[in-house]
Parts: C-alpha cells; sequence; structure tokens
C-alpha cells in the first residue's frame, strides 16, 4: 500500500512539473499579438503620374459645323495630393487635394459652317489640373490592407490654345485670337489602394473631369463667291479629359521601426486553399500573349507658310485626318526581373485594319475653294509597334514591385485610301459613287524614348492589379503620302521631332495557378510633333520649296492575355 502511494505522488509531481514547464511556452504563444488589422485613418502626402484623353469643343457662332469643331487633346501629367481618412469598421471616408501639371497639345478644323466660309485651326491644351475631393471607400481583405474607392468634388483646369483662320491668300490680314483661361469644373472617379508596408501606399486610379467654358473672341473671316467679309463673333469652349493615374503615399504616424510588415503575403490563406502568388527574391520571368482591339487615328497639317506672307504655322492650306481605324493585333510580351531589383521588360505586335475613313481638306480660296472636304475609305491597313524598357523597382516584397524606368517605343503605320467622295464644295474632281480602287497611301514610322513609372501589387491571393504610365519626351517621325488619282503619280515627304507623348496601360489579372495568369486591359497611345515640321514634295511636284507641318497619332483600346511566370 505504502509503495502504491508513493508511486502516485511522485507520478503526480512529475505531471505538475511538466504542465509548470509548459505553461510559459504555450502562454507565450497565446500572448504573441497577431499581425494587426491595417486602419487607413490618418493623413497622408504623396506624388502621382498619369495621363489620358480629352476633348475641347468649340461653338459654332455661323451655324451648325459641318466638320470638326472637337479637338483631341491627349496629356501628361504629374503632380502631388495631400489628404486624409477616416475609418469606421471596414468604411473609410477622406478628403483629397492635389494639383498636376500638364504636357497636352491638339488641334483641328472648328467653325466650318459652310465650303463657302474660310473657317479656322482650333488649337488647345491644359496646362493645369487641381482637384478638391470626398473619397469613400471600402477595405477588404483579411488585414484591410487594399482599398476600392470612389471620389468626387471639384476640378479647376488652365487651358489654353488659338483660333486661327486657315489660308486667306491675300484677301484680309491673317486673322488670330489667344485664349488662356481657368475654369471651375467637376470630376468624379475610381480607384483601388494597396498599402505596401505602414507607411506607405500605392494606388492605380481613373478620373473623369468636365469643364465649361467662357466665351472667347473669333476672327473676321472671308466668304466667297460672292466675296464678303464675315465679321468677328465669339465661340463657347467645353472640355472633359479621361485620365487614369499611378499614386504612391506616405501615410503619417507610421512606427518607425515597423518599415516592412513581415513575409509571407500579407493577406490570410485559409487552411485549405492553395498557396498564394507571390514575387521570387531570385530571378523570375513572366511572358505571354495579348489580342489588342483597338481604334486609331493620324493627323497631317499642312502649314499655308510658305504659300503667302504669313508667320505663323497654324494657319494651314490642307489638313489630312484618318479616323475610326479600329483593328487588331497579337502581340507578346515578357519581363525579367533580377535578385537586385533591376528589370527589363519588353512587348512585340503586329496588326491590321479594313475600317476606318480619311477627310482631306483644303482652303484654296483664290481658286474659289474657301473650304473642301473629301472623304476616302480605307484597306489594307498594318501597323506594328514595339516597347522595351531597364527599370529598378525601389519598393519591393512579396507582394507588390514599384518601380521607375527608361526605354524606347517604336510605332509604324500604312494603309490605302480608296474610293473619292467631295462631300463639301464639290468640284466634280473625284470619283464617281462606287468607284473604290485605291487613289492614294500614306505610310508612318514613330520612335520616341519613354521615361516612366510601374507599378503591380497582388490585391488577394489571386488577383494582381498592374499598371504602366510613360511620358515621352521626344518624338521622331517619318512618312510619305501617295497620290494616285493625279495625272502622275506623286508623293510626299514627311518629316518631324520634337513634340511629345503619353502611353499608359493596365491590367487586372487571374492567377489560375501559382504559375499561369489570364487577364484584360486597357491602353493608350499618343504622340505628336512640334507645329512647324517639314515636309518635302518630289516625284511631279515642281518648283515647291520645303513646307512646314504638324503630325500626330493616337491608338487606344482594350485587350487580352495571357501568361506564365516562371521563379
Amino acid at each position: 500500500m505504502m509503495r502504491s502511494r508513493t508511486i502516485f505522488c511522485v507520478a503526480t509531481t512529475i505531471a505538475l512539473a511538466a504542465s509548470s514547464a509548459a505553461k510559459p511556452a504555450d502562454l507565450e504563444l497565446q500572448l504573441k499579438p497577431p499581425q494587426a488589422v491595417w486602419n487607413w485613418s490618418g493623413g497622408y502626402i504623396g506624388g502621382h503620374a498619369g495621363g489620358g484623353y480629352g476633348r475641347t469643343s468649340f461653338s459654332n457662332p455661323h451655324g451648325p459645323s459641318i466638320f470638326g469643331g472637337i479637338v483631341d487633346t491627349p496629356a501628361f501629367l504629374a503632380g502631388g495630393q495631400i489628404g486624409y481618412n477616416w475609418q469606421n469598421n471596414s468604411w473609410v471616408f477622406g478628403i483629397e487635394l492635389d494639383a498636376s501639371g500638364a504636357v497636352s497639345e491638339g488641334t483641328n478644323t472648328c467653325l466650318a459652317a459652310s465650303g463657302l466660309v474660310v473657317s479656322a485651326n482650333c488649337k488647345a491644351g491644359p496646362s493645369f489640373f487641381a482637384t478638391g475631393t470626398g473619397r469613400i471607400g471600402y477595405a477588404f481583405g483579411a488585414l484591410g490592407h487594399t482599398l476600392a474607392y470612389v471620389k468626387a468634388g471639384l476640378a479647376w483646369q488652365n487651358n489654353r490654345g488659338d483660333v486661327v483662320n486657315n489660308f486667306e491668300g491675300r484677301l484680309m490680314p491673317q486673322e488670330k485670337t489667344h485664349f488662356d483661361y481657368g475654369r471651375v469644373g467637376g470630376i468624379i472617379g475610381l480607384g483601388v489602394e494597396q498599402a505596401l508596408t505602414p507607411a506607405w501606399s500605392v494606388n492605380v486610379e481613373y478620373d473623369y473631369l468636365h469643364f465649361g467654358g467662357p466665351s472667347i473672341a473669333t476672327g473676321s473671316t472671308v466668304q466667297l463667291p460672292p466675296f464678303a467679309i464675315l465679321p468677328a463673333d465669339t465661340t463657347s469652349l467645353t472640355s472633359n479629359y479621361h485620365i487614369g493615374k499611378i499614386g504612391l503615399n506616405y501615410h503619417f504616424g507610421a512606427d518607425p521601426e515597423a518599415a516592412q510588415w513581415p513575409d509571407p503575403p500579407l493577406y490570410a490563406k485559409p487552411a485549405r486553399s492553395v498557396p498564394p502568388v507571390s514575387y521570387a527574391p531570385g530571378w523570375s520571368f513572366e511572358g505571354g500573349s495579348r489580342i489588342w482591339l483597338s481604334r486609331g487615328r493620324f493627323q497631317w497639317d499642312h502649314s499655308a507658310i510658305r504659300h503667302g506672307r504669313l508667320e505663323d504655322p497654324s494657319t494651314l492650306i490642307s489638313r489630312l485626318t484618318y479616323h475610326g481605324l479600329d483593328g487588331r493585333s497579337g502581340e507578346l510580351f515578357g519581363r525579367v526581373d533580377s535578385p537586385w531589383g533591376v528589370f527589363l521588360k519588353s512587348n512585340l505586335g503586329i496588326g491590321g485594319f479594313n475600317k476606318g475613313k480619311m477627310n482631306n481638306e483644303d482652303w484654296l480660296p483664290h481658286d474659289e475653294r474657301p473650304y473642301q472636304n473629301t472623304l476616302d475609305g480605307q484597306s489594307n491597313g498594318r501597323f506594328a509597334y514595339y516597347t522595351a524598357d531597364i527599370g529598378y523597382d525601389f519598393l519591393r516584397s512579396t507582394n507588390y514591385k514599384v518601380g521607375a524606368f527608361v526605354g524606347w517605343t517604336s510605332y509604324g503605320q500604312s494603309s490605302d485610301r480608296i474610293g473619292c467622295v467631295e462631300f463639301v464644295n464639290p468640284r466634280h474632281r473625284c470619283l464617281k459613287p462606287g468607284d473604290n480602287r485605291i487613289v492614294g497611301a500614306e505610310d508612318t514610322q514613330w520612335n520616341a524614348p519613354r521615361i516612366g513609372l510601374s507599378a503591380e501589387t497582388m490585391l488577394t491571393e489571386r488577383w494582381r492589379l498592374s499598371a504602366d504610365i510613360a511620358y515621352l519626351p521626344w518624338t521622331d517621325f517619318k512618312g510619305r503620302d501617295y497620290h494616285l488619282l493625279r495625272d502622275a503619280t506623286t508623293f510626299t515627304e514627311q518629316r518631324g521631332n520634337g513634340g511629345g507623348g503619353v502611353q499608359l496601360e493596365g491590367v487586372l489579372s487571374y492567377f489560375i495557378t501559382s504559375n499561369l495568369s489570364v487577364g484584360v486591359g486597357g491602353r493608350y497611345w499618343a504622340m505628336w510633333t512640334k507645329q512647324d515640321a517639314s515636309l518635302g514634295c518630289r516625284n511631279g511636284c515642281i518648283n515647291q520649296s520645303p513646307g512646314s507641318a504638324k503630325y500626330s497619332m493616337e491608338r487606344w483600346g482594350t485587350f487580352f492575355q495571357a501568361s506564365y511566370k516562371f521563379d
């Protein structure tokens, strides 16, 4: 009996000792605080870069316009923002102020009410934007690191440009008016912001801005036949813009010692889910293919500066506008990331189109053609392009990459013009209706350096959002315009440089596996030359010195992609 009691006491003592030894370790595990749910409350300051597409509309005091009246204004912008957020559960409310400088320029025909009146060349481009908005967002993900939001408020722009009468010969002095105004309007937008660390977040945003405009003076112009002077009048302006932006924000009050959240990914992983997709710390390659459904536009402004004693190259004798160039292309793309944050990325595509129109406008009052407009169709359209960049990710972890890059872009396009219909001030010099023979062709080639920002972030275990914004500080353009309907075939050499451009795209991807993904995205490209680019006539153009011209292009659309990652 004594022996049994002794054994029982020893066993009890050992059990109590083991229990006491285990409690501190268990307690330490229990008391170790879990990773905190991110709270968006507080102030922030940051910068952004973006770009997009705008339009400035000019009303016509002489009657409804038969062509033109709207100036396309592609824009690149960069600036900063400051704001404050309040979070209640998962809902986030905020206010934000931002300001952006813009590089933008566009031209088009305006005040074209009749083929008997010399119409004008309108030029417009915003130089500055400022907005004040309220934001409402919802934070999602297990730790609330992702914020989807909408915003609305007031906006202000500075818009500047000219209204210049086109070629009037010697019938009257050159008429030109300049405008430079600020105007208050409205803004609505939506975006996604991702918390990268306790101090930093990145966002991708789309904004729509609308502005009414002032009434500005227009010059008097010529009407004939019979000859008459239409007195000076006014035109009213309105403008709107579609802008995409990448922003980087610093949040005040972050713990300086918590420079980064611990890896692995910032979102919680359910017990039975597959491992989340993450960026490899070493070498990584991702490549794939896309189908791009796009619409293109090309414009050639032919200055009248060599046809009279004119000093303003924006006075035109002719303009060719290729528009509605709907096509599709296939492309290959890829990106290589190194362990040091340096990356290389590129894409290469080729496509075609058989849709579109070309409007050929002329101002020749000495030939009793104050304004004439003919319409051609498009066929055998082809385009090819590539971009190549090298960059460095200055912020990166397993769930995001934010970097800057420099690179090069090239875009070439060619098409044939078919048919010829005179629909403004006809002189019966075109083909008969239904005759769709090839009457001309246009070949173009653009090259430009790129400077930009690139951002990628995993929104959830499987969804990734990425965006690129590139500014083109200089462009080089070469083209050739063929005329086949004339008695002798002629062509015109086109050269241009300077100017600028913008290229932006965004992609939302879903990873089917840790390596294979599919996605949908949007892209907008625009390039333009200086106003006084060169124009030379060859092969049939006799006794004509080189002239002055301006060239511009746009292509935008939606693409679908599939890609594969190798880590």
